[in-house]
């Protein structure tokens, strides 16, 4: 869950820019204070969207993990 939570905050993201030109997101691994790739794309605007795609990944992660989301009750 911690790891999970690091990845939802975009803080914890980089995009490095590669020698054949292209761009690799980065991520912070919590426990190790490294920073591991994660995905390569072809412009800097591709990498960010990249990064934020996987941000929603894991706020829904961290919000499924929760429980079910009651969205109705009847009396």
């Amino acid at each position: 869950m911690e790891q999970w939570e690091s990845l939802a905050d975009k803080k914890n993201w980089r995009i490095t820019q590669l020698a054949n030109g292209f761009y690799q997101t980065e991520c912070k691994h919590v426990d190790l204070d490294t920073w591991h790739d994660v995905t390569r794309r072809e412009t800097i605007e591709g990498a960010e969207a990249a990064i934020d795609g996987s941000i929603d990944h894991f706020k829904k992660k961290i919000e499924a993990a929760a429980g079910p989301k009651v969205v109705k009750t009847f009396e």
